[in-house]
């Protein structure tokens, strides 16, 4: 194949996973690449989610309107090489910054660069001359380089969901220069934050010898491609309405009624070593010690979806939570007050935007995190007439934005127990000059906004 890209025609959109249509258990970023889709009509591809005796026997396709969904499955042994293997065992702590957790296995990538080439094959032959194409996230940083193999010349973008840290941890992955250079086979490669973008260009100057010239264009060897910030938003009108209607939910009520009007922390995230769990109850804990007066007038509730439970490191933080929530209700709790509510499940959209609409801190305090959406709808999901105030992370890529929270290190017990304090004591005024604030720039760079910025940069 021999393909000349345009500036038209169609999207194709590339991940891991794809948010069928009529699955509701999806997202911002599910909802922002339908919305891309629909725009210019085009194709979804990426894994089914389903376990199959051989990996892509088949390409699924399913068509809703002017998108075409295409998957395959996978193979079990692929699947936990690829995903559970290098994926999840090796890259993800690394790119948040755990390489005392990196689990390095030469069968767990081979079989995650196995995959990739499975993806390559199956989507070029799907190619259409005129077709962008829209790669998403660690788990398919070579596939552009393999698409090129396979001649496919189409623009070809990159975003990556997750921190990137500096050259001086990339390196501490074994082979690092055969996957991280496949980077400059594509066009475009954004990432959320300035942080990110110069550690992207420290790595391929000073590690692979690439020419960085202005606008921040890369040359490596005869590929050149340009890089950027581009930080994803949510979308902000869709979570302001939906937390305004959520009052009514019985969710909702229940929570109001046994709150019995104490004011409530909330914390909402996925169960991983990267969100500062264990520290964030250990801040918590210290409010309750220092300040006697907040007992019986706060409840902090944690929800916390476990995930990739095959992991050790996921079974093992899981056991650590329970036991120091366990602890703190032990020594402070009363008959009357318990003060957390540690809750391993999810919950709809439509209920979490009420539950932080009551809430009059969010506490969204993570080691590391590319952005933290969380954050966001937080923000979005407050009562303008009484907004609650926000406790963030440094280390969060939300805080680039959102300077108007109280940006903590989520490591100093200490500073996050003041900004609890300080949270929970703040004058009205305050509150609604820093909600403003905040609530500005995420009506400025929503969801949409993200998509079609980097669009345009891809496409130019």
């Amino acid at each position: 194949m021999s393909v000349v890209p345009s500036r038209t025609g169609r999207l194709i959109v590339v991940s891991n996973r794809v948010a069928l249509p009529k699955q509701t258990a999806t997202g911002g970023l599910a909802s922002a690449m339908r919305a891309a889709l629909q725009e210019a009509g085009g194709l979804w591809f990426g894994w089914s989610g389903k376990i199959a005796g051989e990996t892509a026997a088949t390409v699924h396709h399913l068509y809703d309107g002017p998108v075409h969904y295409a998957t395959i499955d996978l193979s079990r042994d692929d699947h936990d090489h690829f995903y559970d293997g290098f994926a999840n065992r090796t890259l993800w702590p690394l790119l948040h910054y755990r390489p005392d957790l990196v689990d390095y296995n030469r069968g767990h990538l081979d079989g995650y660069l196995r995959v990739n080439r499975v993806f390559a094959e199956r989507l070029a032959a799907l190619v259409e001359q005129d077709d962008a194409i829209w790669i998403n996230d660690y788990h398919l940083i070579p596939l552009a380089s393999m698409l090129r193999e396979r001649g496919v010349r189409n623009r070809i973008g990159f975003f990556l969901h997750t921190p990137l840290p500096p050259a001086g941890l990339l390196i501490a992955l074994p082979r690092h220069r055969e996957l991280l250079e496949t980077l400059a086979a594509y066009d475009l490669v954004g990432v959320h934050t300035a942080r990110d973008l110069r550690a992207l260009e420290e790595y391929f100057v000073h590690e692979t010898g690439a020419r960085l010239r202005g606008g921040h264009r890369l040359r490596l060897g005869h590929r050149r491609f340009h890089a950027g910030v581009f930080p994803i938003g949510i979308d902000t009108r869709q979570v302001a309405e939906a937390a305004a209607k959520a009052g009514t939910l019985d969710p909702i009520e229940d929570l109001r009624s046994s709150l019995e009007g104490r004011a409530l922390i909330i914390g909402v995230d996925r169960l991983d070593y990267s969100k500062g769990l264990p520290q964030r109850f250990d801040a918590y804990a210290r409010l309750l010690e220092r300040m006697p007066d907040w007992h019986r007038r706060v409840s902090f509730l944690q929800i916390a979806p476990p995930s990739r439970s095959t992991v050790p490191e996921y079974r093992q933080i899981r056991r650590d939570l329970e036991r120091k929530a366990g602890h703190i209700n032990g020594v402070y709790a009363a008959p009357d007050w318990v003060p957390i509510r540690y809750v391993n499940k999810s919950f709809p959209h439509s209920v979490l935007s009420g539950y932080y609409r009551n809430a009059k801190v969010g506490l969204v305090t993570p080691m590391r995190d590319g952005m933290n959406l969380v954050a966001k709808e937080y923000v979005a999901s407050q009562n303008p007439e009484d907004p609650g105030v926000l406790v963030l992370s440094r280390f969060a890529g939300a805080a680039q934005e959102l300077d108007e929270a109280l940006l903590v290190n989520p490591a100093d017990t200490e500073e996050v127990a003041d900004a609890l304090e300080r949270a929970l004591a703040m004058p009205l005024e305050e509150r609604k000059m820093r909600w403003r604030a905040m609530m500005d720039v995420l009506e400025r760079q929503d969801i949409t906004a993200w998509r079609r910025s980097f669009l345009a940069a891809l496409r130019e």
